[in-house]
């Protein structure tokens, strides 16, 4: 091995070991939540001194207990070591491990509570969101109701309460979520072409208006993000922290729960975040603009 490969090879390593270590961290902090303690309770709690424990947690650090101690945080916190390591995102002490990739056939109500409760375990991490149309918590109930004219009562009723439900979820102040979206389909939808092709021009002026208003209301929590469609492609999907993902196929969600996997779509979002034509500092003023060109009430 000559010296580039053993610099590579040692670069590899220490990458790897970060990640862990920062997995490690993300989820003894969620521990620690759970279990209400302040550091110095958890600490003696699994039997070691607060200051190791500070140290362990400290951002950016690469250290982890030794074996004795992770099967101690492990025991008294009834999660798996492989859990606790980052080798699994599902959290299945005593039962079996959760499969990489599950699929998950939904309907519109079993889909709405499905997706609320990602979200309440997600609390506290970063909700990274691709719409497949216009994201549920920006889009007014009248733009709702034509795109799901088809669907019966009920099903429009759920879908409200998911919108409302999100959107309460964005104004609480621990919330941080981002979305991505192409800019294309924004011109899409003010141009009134595509799936919302007759859609009325004054409910489309009221969606972006309202669109608008609830981006600024919402920033820095929410975030929006726009990238031209001619560069990058994206699978509508959420990322729900580190604990999994969701890809939507319709009337199916294919949930990944495997890190690696996880960890794809992260660096793909972080992708269309790199190539965003606009940030969440300017993407009002695109749609604003938009708003212009449709034709003057007067």
């Amino acid at each position: 091995m000559n010296n580039r490969d053993i610099t590579q090879h040692m670069e590899t390593e220490y990458t790897d070991k970060r990640d862990v270590a920062e997995v490690f961290r993300d989820r003894m902090a969620l521990l620690i939540a759970q279990k209400g303690f302040n550091l110095s309770r958890f600490a003696k709690s699994i039997g070691i001194d607060r200051s190791a424990l500070s140290q362990f947690l400290a951002p950016g650090s690469t250290r982890l207990p030794r074996a004795e101690t992770l099967c101690a945080i492990a025991r008294t916190c009834g999660v798996s070591l492989d859990w606790l390591m980052g080798l699994i995102a599902a959290d299945t002490f005593g039962e079996e491990t959760a499969p990489m990739l599950e699929v998950e056939r939904v309907t519109d109500d079993t889909g709405s509570r499905m997706i609320a409760e990602w979200h309440r375990e997600a609390m506290g991490y970063k909700i990274r969101y691709v719409p497949s149309a216009l994201p549920d918590l920006l889009r007014t109930e009248s733009v709702r109701n034509y795109e799901f004219y088809t669907h019966d009562r009920d099903d429009r009723q759920v879908r409200d309460q998911l919108a409302k439900d999100q959107l309460i979820y964005s104004r609480r102040p621990e919330t941080d979520m981002e979305v991505c979206m192409p800019l294309q389909r924004l011109q899409e939808f003010a141009r009134g072409q595509g799936v919302w092709r007759g859609l009325p021009e004054d409910i489309r002026r009221e969606q972006l208006d309202h669109m608008v208003a609830l981006i600024t209301e919402l920033y820095p929590t929410f975030r929006l993000f726009l990238y031209d469609g001619r560069e990058a492609y994206a699978a509508p999907y959420t990322l729900f922290g580190p604990l999994r993902a969701a890809v939507y196929l319709g009337n199916m969600y294919l949930v990944v729960n495997s890190v690696e996997h996880i960890r794809a779509l992260a660096g793909h979002f972080d992708q269309l975040i790199r190539i965003a034509r606009y940030g969440p500092d300017r993407v009002s003023e695109f749609i604003v603009g938009l708003s212009s060109e449709l034709p003057s009430d007067n």
